[in-house]
């Protein structure tokens, strides 16, 4: 069984310092493959070394792109860098942590409004070079799905890629389901709280997702507090088998098919 972590901070300093310790902990439970999104321009060079560097069984994959939150600090000449990064960098393979957080206040509502157009047009500018340059995107959202949906469709956006940390409806998963993205499902399942999005996870095609532990953060039901690690990629997955139907060798093999597919890789 192999298993695939399609969103993993790994070059985050929570993880670093005992890098080697998480990677061979994830593959000691399955993980085979796991994607580092990058999370601003200056982790671009880091991470490109990381994955060149590393002698490793687990495979490491990248996306580069500006994150949200580092939105207000985002300039032409790093967009500039990665497009040529994109179209340089083979082992690349999609644009993100990209994407818009209406969490994100400013100290008023008129730095918010700035705040947030600034978010739109960066989202803006990275989907058009992932169009340009072929690649999926990893689409990060709090509090902004419409406004996500609203740009990929004006752009007409046709690359797909995931939709980190999915936690929804039915109707808000097709509509991206409908424009050609995986839904990615990590530790929000873990919790009983989560009724609406566990019944959903239950009920969308296996087709639809991946899982992902978005290690540092993001920590699972009984681990509140403490660092999440790739390794409990192994966790997140029991919890979906419990609420699948699908027998545990046919949902891992689904998954990272899903996984491979939404990142457009060879295997």
């Amino acid at each position: 069984m192999q298993l695939f972590d399609t969103h993993c901070h790994l070059d985050l300093p929570e993880l670093v310092a005992d890098l080697s310790q998480h990677i061979g902990d994830a593959f000691a439970v399955g993980v085979s493959k796991l994607l580092i999104p990058a999370v601003e321009a200056a982790r671009w060079p880091a991470l490109l070394q990381l994955q060149a560097s590393l002698a490793t069984p687990v495979a490491l994959e990248l996306a580069l792109g500006i994150h949200p939150w580092w939105a207000d600090s985002a300039t032409e000449a790093q967009l500039a860098q990665l497009r040529r990064l994109l179209q340089s960098e083979i082992s690349v393979c999609a644009v993100g942590e990209i994407g818009l957080d209406f969490a994100l206040a400013g100290a008023d509502e008129c730095a918010t409004h700035a705040l947030h157009q600034q978010q739109q047009d960066l989202f803006a500018a990275q989907l058009a070079i992932a169009a340009e340059t072929g690649k999926p995107v990893i689409l990060h959202h709090r509090k902004s799905q419409p406004a996500l949906l609203a740009e990929l469709k004006r752009q007409q956006f046709s690359h797909g890629g995931i939709l980190h940390a999915f936690a929804g409806s039915t109707a808000q998963a097709h509509a991206f389901l409908d424009l050609g993205f995986k839904l990615g499902i990590g530790g929000t399942i873990s919790y009983e709280r989560a009724q609406k999005t566990r019944h959903t996870v239950s009920k969308l095609p296996l087709s639809a997702l991946v899982i992902e532990t978005d290690a540092p953060a993001m920590p699972l039901a009984g681990y509140q507090g403490a660092v999440n690690r790739p390794a409990q990629l192994a966790l997140i997955f029991n919890h979906l088998r419990s609420l699948r139907a699908e027998p545990a060798d046919e949902l891992a093999a689904a998954l990272w098919q899903n996984s491979i597919s939404a990142l457009q890789l060879s295997s």
